[in-house]
């Protein structure tokens, strides 16, 4: 029989960077998982043994690649994938179920993507500190949500700072014009989001038109200006829902729809449920850990 740990990670908002599922296995041999997609990104690293991963590429072929020890491999958000341990030496790895704002570009950091999801670190050193905080997370799931959001920084730099060669500079993409124009539409966004603005309004702060504002936002969030600028109010009224009283009226107000069957609307399409519903689903979520400890 194998082994397994497995977490969920608690029904919180981080906008950046969020957890969702972790977890460590020892497999039996031969154990499969998939074909499945996730809706995340989700990474493994093979601690111990070996196995096969079959991802579909960005053409949507399904490519074999063979997974050892040391490695991992970096599945994106919709790519259906199976993976395999090995007959005479089962994998033991380590997971990971993550995603955010910022992450797609991140990830870029490391050259993965769909046609390369297989994970060899370049800095042995860095990729054992990515590995620890791996299984801290994994070990320590009863901390706090807050607790765990920051090791999970601690992964994503040291994934990154593990995977990108010597050429790459992080300062220097920091530098890049496009990172400026982004860092002023988040101030834009993050002081203005409870007005009625539009992309147009986000693009003038930039100083750019919004076609080509529109073009380096997708290349680099993997969404739209509008898809963005509505997520972020969402957050921020799930915020509301969670710790304040005030009405939902009050909250669609607070986060730029003055019109309340506009914002239950807008909510509903982006968390599946109503502002009302969610709040009693994420209340009962409450009362019933309280009850617990």
């Amino acid at each position: 029989m194998s082994e397994v740990i497995f977490s969920i990670f608690p029904r919180e908002n981080f906008v950046d960077l969020g957890l969702y599922q972790f977890g460590w296995e020892q497999c039996d041999a031969s154990q499969s998982f998939g074909p499945a997609a996730r809706n995340h990104y989700l990474f493994h690293y093979c601690i111990s043994g070996t196995g096969t991963l079959i991802a579909n590429n960005a053409k949507g072929e399904s490519i074999p690649y063979q997974i050892k020890s040391g490695q991992g491999f970096l599945l994106f958000p919709h790519q259906i994938s199976t993976y395999i341990a090995d007959h005479e030496i089962p994998w033991e790895y380590a997971w990971i179920e993550f995603d955010g704002l910022r992450v797609k570009e991140t990830i870029s950091l490391t050259g993965l993507c769909l046609d390369r999801p297989v994970y060899k670190a370049r800095h042995k050193d860095i990729s054992e500190t990515m590995k620890n905080e791996m299984l801290y997370i994994v070990n320590h799931k009863e901390e706090s949500p807050f607790h765990l959001i920051g090791h999970l920084y601690l992964f994503l730099d040291s994934f990154v700072r593990s995977a990108i060669s010597a050429s790459s500079s992080l300062i220097n993409r920091g530098n890049n014009l496009r990172d400026f124009y982004l860092k002023e539409a988040f101030s834009f966004i993050e002081q203005n989001f409870q007005n009625d603005i539009s992309v147009e309004d986000i693009a003038a702060c930039c100083g750019l038109n919004r076609s080509y504002f529109g073009k380096i936002f997708r290349e680099n969030m993997g969404k739209s200006p509008q898809e963005f600028l509505i997520s972020y109010r969402m957050t921020k009224a799930a915020e509301l829902l969670k710790l304040t009283r005030l009405s939902v009226a009050d909250i669609g107000n607070a986060v730029g729809y003055p019109n309340q069957l506009h914002f239950s609307r807008a909510f509903k399409n982006v968390y599946g449920v109503s502002p009302r519903q969610w709040r009693y689903e994420n209340e009962e979520k409450i009362d019933s850990i309280k009850k617990v400890t």
